[in-house]
């Protein structure tokens, strides 16, 4: 699968892209990535300058990821559905699929506002909903002792990362992680398989 991520340092920090493509060659998937990323910048900044564009006007993907800036769904969710649905467009028209990486509130603050938002817009337009932010809140209500925010409160720890990119595995490529057994730096084993197996359990339990 060819995918091509947009956002920021929520999508670059810890390369989840990478984290990724290494749980799906695990379960023998090829994923060829490439990440359009500014710090901060929002879904319209990136349509406005163009570059996310003109890559996805190539037709060399199969996916495209949008992540817009972490606040705006909760603030204005109706400025984000715009900017998704201008990328929709672009993303339909190059004959790509459009997936949405629904992030987290920062640590303390309700996640229902950014929920809603994706989800809404998700089913408006028949894109892949990737819920990261939802499973993060069901995961720290069973898990408080293990933080999947950094110090700032704001972006994600490796285990953060860990746990979204298992999602992605779920979400966008409909793959069981719990039987990957592949190792990553700064991350134990046991904490790597407890992210692992809470993604799946806490994605079928919503599921069903």
């Amino acid at each position: 699968m060819r995918i091509l991520f947009v956002g920021n340092s929520f999508t670059a920090r810890n390369n989840l892209p990478g984290l990724i493509a290494g749980l799906a060659a695990a379960r023998g998937i090829t994923v060829e990535h490439r990440l359009i990323s500014a710090g901060g910048a929002s879904l319209r900044q990136h349509l406005n300058a163009g570059k996310a564009l003109a890559e996805i006007a190539s037709g060399n993907y199969d996916t495209v990821v949008l992540q817009e800036q972490s606040t705006l769904p909760g603030k204005n969710p109706a400025r984000m559905h715009d900017n998704i649905r201008d990328f929709h467009t672009a993303i339909s028209e190059a004959g790509a699929q459009t997936a949405l990486y629904m992030t987290w509130s920062r640590k303390g603050a309700p996640q229902e506002p950014l929920t809603t938002a994706y989800a809404t817009i998700a089913a408006e337009l028949g894109a892949t909903l990737v819920p990261a932010g939802l499973i993060w809140q069901h995961f720290q209500t069973a898990h408080p002792e293990l933080s999947l925010h950094a110090p700032d409160n704001s972006h994600p720890a490796l285990a953060g990362s860990y746990l979204t990119a298992c999602v992605f595995l779920i979400a966008l490529l409909h793959e069981d992680p719990t039987a990957v057994d592949l190792p990553v730096k700064g991350l134990d084993e046991e904490t790597a398989a407890l992210l692992r197996h809470s993604a799946w359990a806490i994605c079928e339990a919503l599921a069903g």
